[in-house]
């Protein structure tokens, strides 16, 4: 079996991992790290939950540390781009427990926080930073960041910055970036647009792929509740004040949706709290900090955090409204049975939500157990799913090079993709 100590990092990076309990490197982790402490470019095609954060965390760090040097003012040695506040946090913690004995300096540049504590980080020089797209190109065109000496890039969760429309910032982002460079691309799915984006970016780049996306979690024990549309808060609170008394998570599709969740459970006396994109940055950190240490058990999200928490011994994920897009659903229940936990996964559907199941089932390539509570069990009438988007080679029109902002973003992409999405972030 392969150890951390067999991949030759350096020693205070081994350090570090013997302290958080870290021996053998997860498939990801094994593959990735010797290519990129080789200084190879990587495409990586791994979900959330595979350890794909420490499978490039880890060789920059090495790298780095081979190659000592002090950042220049504004100036950026290793940049991560991440879709989201909670993961970009998220990926910087890791960085900072990886790396504790190496002394390196590690920013966060994100929305919804004001911009001063971030203009002082970069001011310094940063070893390594891990921001949004959209607050970078702030200050990038603020002048307050500097990417010519950038050495390293990673774009973390590509498929996911393609769906927010961040593809034109991306773009601008890399043409500020030296030629000669380290990428690392990081995809949970491989779509034809997103393999254009990595084909752009990447120089006779490695390949690694574990999980792919249409397969969930092993540990995880799913299934469906069909219930009348106006009974699914009422079945939420009983799964809450039963079997379901963990901690929870419990996806939505929209933020006023999430909200309305929130106050309805509230009402009946089952403590919650929401994240979404309309929250400010202190708000969904306070909503994640109660979550984590058990003060609101239960945690109301949109799909912005369904790649962007990784909180230990989520017990239960709960489908309140089953997303629109059927990649969707794996991200989600991968929230729960981490680690080598097990976890339940349940989604309450109604009529109205047939297609959007068969999709799911048709992704996974498996049927989910039910159970039907309608007051009204007869069979609805049948609908002929439309086809899912084909996702290698053909189908859809490649999103690049149109714009990615508001309307104009329903003509990236597979028409149906977009059309079906709601303002849920």
């Amino acid at each position: 079996m392969t150890t951390f100590n067999d991949l030759g990092l350096a020693a205070p990076l081994q350090r570090a991992l013997a302290e958080e309990g870290y021996t053998a490197p997860t498939p990801i982790q094994a593959q990735a790290i010797p290519q990129v402490m080789a200084g190879r470019d990587l495409l990586g095609i791994a979900q959330t939950g595979t350890g794909k954060t420490a499978a490039f965390a880890l060789p920059i760090l090495h790298r780095l540390d081979a190659d000592r040097q002090r950042p220049a003012p504004k100036t950026v040695r290793a940049l991560i781009l991440s879709p989201t506040r909670e993961l970009a946090s998220q990926i910087a913690d890791s960085f900072r427990a990886y790396g504790r004995h190496l002394g390196f300096s590690v920013a966060t540049v994100f929305g919804g926080v004001p911009h001063g504590g971030q203009i002082r980080a970069l001011a310094r020089g940063v070893d390594v930073l891990v921001a949004t797209p959209g607050r970078l190109i702030d200050h990038m065109t603020s002048r307050n960041a500097d990417l010519s000496r950038t050495g390293i890039i990673v774009l973390d969760e590509a498929d996911q910055m393609l769906d927010l429309g961040f593809v034109q910032p991306i773009r601008r982002i890399v043409a500020a970036l030296p030629k000669q460079r380290l990428s690392l691309f990081f995809s949970a799915t491989m779509p034809q647009a997103i393999g254009q984006l990595a084909g752009e970016l990447l120089t006779d780049p490695a390949r690694v792929q574990v999980t792919p996306v249409a397969q969930t979690a092993d540990r995880v024990d799913q299934r469906v509740i069909w219930v009348d549309g106006s009974a699914k808060r009422a079945t939420l609170v009983d799964l809450l004040r039963g079997e379901a008394k963990g901690r929870t998570l419990v996806f939505v599709r929209t933020k006023h949706g999430a909200d309305a969740v929130v106050k309805h459970l509230a009402n009946s006396g089952i403590a919650s709290d929401a994240i979404h994109g309309n929250r400010s940055q202190n708000q969904r950190v306070r909503a994640l900090d109660a979550f984590k240490s058990g003060r609101a058990p239960v945690l109301v999200a949109t799909d912005i955090a369904a790649r962007g928490i990784d909180v230990d011994g989520v017990t239960h994920v709960v489908n309140l409204d089953l997303p629109n897009v059927p990649e969707s659903y794996v991200h989600r229940i991968g929230r729960t049975a981490r680690a080598g936990a097990a976890g339940q996964a349940i989604s309450i559907v109604c009529n109205e939500e047939r297609n959007l199941l068969r999709d799911i089932e048709r992704l996974i390539r498996k049927a989910i157990p039910s159970e039907d509570r309608r007051t009204n069990r007869a069979e609805p009438p049948k609908v002929t799913p439309r086809p899912l988007p084909r996702k290698h080679g053909g189908g859809g029109k490649p999103a690049f090079g149109k714009p990615a902002y508001g309307k104009a973003a329903h003509a990236n992409g597979n028409r149906r993709h977009t059309q079906r999405r709601t303002h849920a972030a």
